[in-house]
């Protein structure tokens, strides 16, 4: 079924401001148009709405612009009757998370295409019916932005906000980014932030690096990325309720992909797990 109201008619990528659900950008929304720009704009981000606006609207890296508006324009074929959003992806979810959840980048035809990562894919349709399961999201669906869909408790977010050709970002598109969720952990860090699941190694390997470069006392080695895998770091607590014993609790979870998904080696039991988890440590 075609899309309706403003997903149905207009041009793809979807210009800021123009009144797709849950835009945080306005045509006003300062563009990085490099590495050094999207420091400079995070860092100077005075809320999460306004460093989604941010991130949003980012053209640091040609390579990823490029693919990302040439998918929202040449469409997948069962979506041609639907606009794109053909943006970066900005995080979104409660403004003070208990728990925070980090994917790699969205997808082509998922978050690039709907405006909300994990928004609209197969991938999507195992990790909130999940998160539904244990009582971090309203729905066990996420379909398009708009559509009802809320986070309890929870905030979503990737380390690479755009789409990348063949799911692989370079390590020059992955700094670049960087400083968006170093200036996203340091505002929810100084929140309620009790746990972080990261779905995949990629998103496992940038939380600690940002966790590392916050200042906070990872461990040493890093731990290596497995299903299950925890660590807990001591971080002092927000404004909220007491902090969790121990600190923040970082855990390791197989991404939802469908590879992995389809092959059995990550099930809806096994992501029930992880979440299950978390929540019980956020004291949710």
């Amino acid at each position: 079924m075609p899309a309706a109201g403003p997903r149905a008619a207009g041009p793809s990528p979807v210009p800021p401001g123009t009144g797709w659900p849950e835009d945080p950008a306005t045509a006003a929304t300062p563009v990085a148009a490099g590495a050094a720009e999207v420091a400079a704009l995070a860092a100077a981000a005075g809320s999460l709405h306004d460093l989604a606006a941010r991130e949003s609207v980012c053209r640091a890296c040609p390579r990823l612009v490029e693919w990302r508006e040439h998918v929202a324009a040449a469409k997948r074929h069962s979506f041609r009757a639907e606009r794109y959003w053909g943006r970066p992806v900005p995080s979104w979810g409660t403004d003070r998370p208990r728990v925070l959840i980090v994917g790699l980048a969205p997808a082509a035809h998922g978050g690039n295409r709907t405006g909300r990562v994990f928004t609209g894919d197969r991938s999507g349709d195992f990790l909130f019916a999940s998160l539904w399961r244990c009582g971090l999201a309203a729905q066990p669906t996420s379909e398009t932005a708009g559509d009802g869909q809320r986070l309890i408790a929870a905030r979503m977010t990737a380390a690479v906000r755009c789409a990348p050709p063949e799911n692989k970002p370079t390590v020059a598109e992955r700094d670049a980014c960087a400083p968006w969720l170093a200036a996203e952990l340091a505002q929810l860090l100084a929140g309620d932030l009790r746990a972080i699941v990261c779905l995949g190694h990629f998103a496992w390997q940038a939380v600690w690096q940002q966790l590392a470069a916050a200042g906070l006392l990872v461990p040493r080695p890093r731990p290596a990325f497995g299903h299950a895998m925890a660590a807990v770091v001591p971080v002092s607590g927000g404004t909220g309720p007491a902090p969790a014993p121990g600190g923040l609790l970082v855990l390791g979870c197989y991404h939802p992909s469908q590879q992995n998904t389809f092959t059995g080696r990550v099930t809806g039991g096994m992501l029930d797990e992880v979440f299950g988890r978390a929540r019980e440590y956020a004291q949710l």
